[in-house]
């Protein structure tokens, strides 16, 4: 019997898929066009949405001056830094070319795991989700962490190479590496032809 499945998009947020993003210029935005990430997550994201399967967007964000940041972060002090990634501004809006649809769930996070004090788990518990089919940016953080995270929740975890990517291709190969051992490495094209 087929798994039942969520497809997650993880931070494609303005601030780190589009050109006047901080995170952005770091790397991030030059890496979508050239592995063309957000058409490949935008296929995912259509076909997931003609089968009905449940589409959980992550975005990073702080609320206004910041009382959840982690004061010792390198990941995060750009953040800070450049008075970026508050939620509920253009900084942490769903990138256009993936915007979600009302019915469609959001979770907000303020680390890099989706599972850090969320209600995540709690969303695909409730719905009763086995499979977990992973796109985002980047492999480096929220992908792999995700899948970590979601492998040591029990839930069966598929990334979608082509629909991910880092802030070089060199970390995005080796964070795949290191997620192909815990979890399923897949394509977009792939997951349309046999997720019917």
């Amino acid at each position: 019997m087929p798994t039942k499945k969520a497809l997650l998009v993880m931070d494609f947020i303005n601030e780190i898929v589009h050109p006047e993003g901080v995170y952005a210029r770091e790397g991030y935005y030059q890496q979508t066009q050239n592995r063309e990430v957000l058409d490949y997550a935008a296929a995912a994201l259509e076909h997931a949405r003609a089968l009905q399967l449940p589409i959980i967007y992550i975005v990073v964000g702080f609320n206004e001056h910041y009382p959840e940041f982690p004061p010792h972060s390198r990941v995060f002090a750009p953040a800070k830094e450049h008075a970026v990634l508050k939620l509920n501004t253009w900084s942490t809006e769903v990138h256009e070319s993936l915007a979600p649809r009302k019915d469609e769930i959001i979770i907000a996070k303020s680390r890099v795991s989706p599972f850090y004090q969320t209600n995540l788990e709690l969303t695909l518990r409730t719905l009763g989700i086995e499979e977990l089919i992973l796109t985002g940016v980047s492999t480096e953080h929220v992908v792999l962490a995700t899948t970590l995270d979601g492998h040591d929740r029990d839930f069966i975890v598929t990334v979608l190479e082509d629909a991910c990517c880092a802030v070089t291709q060199e970390r995005h190969l080796a964070a795949i590496e290191r997620i192909s051992r815990t979890a399923n490495v897949s394509s977009t094209s792939h997951f349309i032809n046999t997720c019917v």
